[in-house]
C-alpha cells in the first residue's frame, strides 16, 4: 500500500505532438489530470520530464504545474538522466507512483530502472498508454514481471487517502467524480 509520507508522481513525456497519436488519448489524459489533481490536494510531489525535441507538454497538463519547469531528457529512461536522479533523490520518496507515454519505451525503462536502484514503483496503467494497445499491454505485463505495481489512478487516490475521515477526502471525491 502506498504511503503518503512516502510517495511522489511521475509524469512522463506528456507532449502535444506524441499525446495526440497515443490510443484511447482522451481517456488517458482525463485520467492523468485526475492523478495530479489529486496528488497535489495531498500534498505529494511531482515530477514532470519531457522528451527532447518533441515540443512542450500538453497545454491541459502543463496548466496543473503552474511555475513549474519540466526536466528535459534525451534518455528513453529517466533514470539516466542526472537531473532526473538528483531531482528524485532530493526528494527523499521511495514510492513512485508513474503515468506517461509511451508505456513500452520511457514508462517501462524508467520504472525497470528505479525498480532496480531500490524504489517500489507503482505504474498507473490507466494513467499511460503507447501508440498502439499491443505495445501498452505487453508493456504492462513485462512491468509486472519485473516487480513494478499496477494500479489506477483512483485506485492511488484512494489508497494515499485511507479514510473517508480524513480533511482531503471531500476533495478528493470531487476529482474522481
Amino acid at each position: 500500500m502506498l504511503d503518503r509520507r512516502k510517495a511522489a508522481v511521475l509524469i512522463i513525456d506528456l507532449q502535444e505532438s506524441l499525446l495526440n497519436v497515443m490510443a484511447g488519448k482522451e481517456d488517458l489524459l482525463k485520467n492523468i489530470v485526475k492523478l495530479v489533481k489529486g496528488a497535489q490536494i495531498l500534498n505529494l510531489p511531482l515530477v514532470l520530464t519531457e522528451q527532447v525535441k518533441l515540443g512542450r507538454t500538453h497545454q491541459e497538463i502543463s496548466s496543473l504545474f503552474s511555475g513549474f519547469e519540466a526536466l528535459v531528457k534525451e534518455s528513453f529512461s529517466c533514470w539516466k538522466e542526472e537531473k532526473f536522479r538528483q531531482a528524485i533523490l532530493q526528494l527523499g520518496r521511495k514510492e513512485i507512483i508513474v503515468a506517461g507515454i509511451e508505456a513500452h519505451i520511457c514508462v517501462y525503462q524508467t520504472a525497470v530502472d528505479m525498480v532496480r536502484e531500490g524504489f517500489s514503483v507503482f505504474v498507473a496503467a490507466d494513467c499511460t498508454s503507447s501508440r498502439t494497445e499491443l505495445n501498452r499491454e505487453i508493456a504492462l505485463r513485462r512491468l509486472a514481471m519485473e516487480g513494478v505495481h499496477l494500479t489506477s489512478a483512483e485506485m492511488v487516490l484512494f489508497e494515499l487517502l485511507e479514510t473517508a475521515g480524513d480533511p482531503k477526502a471531500k476533495e478528493i471525491f470531487r476529482v474522481v467524480k
